[in-house]
């Protein structure tokens, strides 16, 4: 909407992807903080509640929190976007499909724990991970079908190593699943992924419009390519969404994102990285979500092999919790990690 009133009316303001950004982070932050509370209210009422981890009992006081509260953030994500974007941008219709995408097969997967009241109840690991890649592979189809370069390229190095071809569906598909899966391994204290997620949104974000656009990405020494610089504003509009779900997800939190957000968010977060060429890159920038990730194969395979823990429990952050850490400070001390994580990607782009 706001584009037509730079197309038809000429006015010039809304022609900016900048502008409209800005305007897409609050017309989200606006919809979901005020039809959070509606949602808190009906979910109680449902007992739409969070299955808790039995061996986590630190938890117990959370067991009748409501969840899926990605729903409402997701679906804020989408009204911010259709009112802000070009209607005629593949790449945004491509983040459109990844994001409610993925976000229902993290519905279907709450829905069946709820129902159930237990946390492995949901939809079988094998079932998620094929309607994942499913949707995957057609988002990358879709990339290959515009055009979209397949080029490999690698964080302090401004050409690219090789061209992927064919080879790069495989490889995105991987990266896709990887990082939904380590958002969602993430989303265990109150706020620990939403806000690593909101600082993700804004560096891929600002990678994505640099690469769109001409001038910075000659400047960077990025590679250009034409039209994905307007994702940018889907990026905005899912941290505006996310920020308004922060004012109840904070600790001590009102309501869980649930699969339905952490699946959204992570495969979102993939598909940026994406677009921006920066696979590799976002291991940097979803720092905490590898770390999670990997002390979860570190717990798993030292057990097999040794018959040992690692750590008191997998992912990490239970492990703090066991160790006496309030969760309030395990939170907080992810989130600077995060912070400086991605300060770190970015200026990583100024050494190529």
């Amino acid at each position: 909407m706001l584009y037509m009133l730079y197309h038809y009316f000429d006015i010039n303001l809304f022609g900016y992807i900048s502008v409209r950004a800005g305007f897409a982070f609050l017309f989200a932050f606006a919809i979901t903080i005020l039809a959070m509370p509606r949602y808190i209210r009906w979910a109680q009422a449902k007992k739409a509640n969070q299955p808790i981890n039995k061996y986590v009992t630190a938890h117990e006081g959370k067991r009748h929190t409501p969840t899926m509260g990605g729903a409402v953030f997701l679906v804020a994500t989408a009204i911010a976007a259709l009112l802000t974007v070009k209607w005629n941008n593949v790449y945004v219709w491509a983040g459109l499909l990844t994001l409610l995408g993925f976000g229902a097969v993290g519905l279907q997967d709450d829905l069946g724990k709820i129902l159930s009241g237990k946390n492995d109840e949901g939809l079988s690991a094998r079932g998620k991970m094929g309607l994942l890649a499913v949707i995957a592979a057609v988002a990358t189809g879709i990339l290959l079908y515009r055009g979209f370069p397949t080029n490999f390229y690698i964080p302090f190095y401004k050409y690219p190593l090789f061209d992927m071809g064919l080879f790069a569906v495989p490889f995105w598909i991987v990266v896709f699943l990887a990082t939904t899966n380590a958002v969602n391994l993430t989303d265990g204290l109150d706020g620990l992924a939403t806000v690593p997620s909101i600082i993700a949104l804004f560096s891929l974000g600002t990678i994505v419009y640099a690469t769109g656009h001409a001038i910075f990405s000659h400047y960077l020494l990025i590679p250009n390519i034409k039209g994905v610089g307007e994702v940018t504003i889907l990026a905005a509009a899912l941290a505006g969404g996310l920020m308004g779900f922060l004012w109840y997800n904070a600790y001590p939190a009102e309501v869980f994102m649930g699969d339905t957000g952490s699946l959204a968010i992570g495969g979102f977060l993939a598909y940026l990285a994406i677009l921006a060429k920066s696979e590799i890159l976002l291991v940097l920038i979803g720092i905490i979500f590898v770390i999670e990730t990997v002390s979860v194969i570190l717990q798993v395979g030292s057990f097999k092999i040794r018959q040992k823990r690692v750590f008191k429990m997998a992912p990490i952050h239970h492990h703090f919790e066991l160790k006496g850490w309030p969760e309030n400070k395990i939170i907080v001390r992810f989130w600077m990690i995060a912070f400086i994580a991605n300060i770190l990607a970015l200026i990583s782009f100024k050494f190529r």
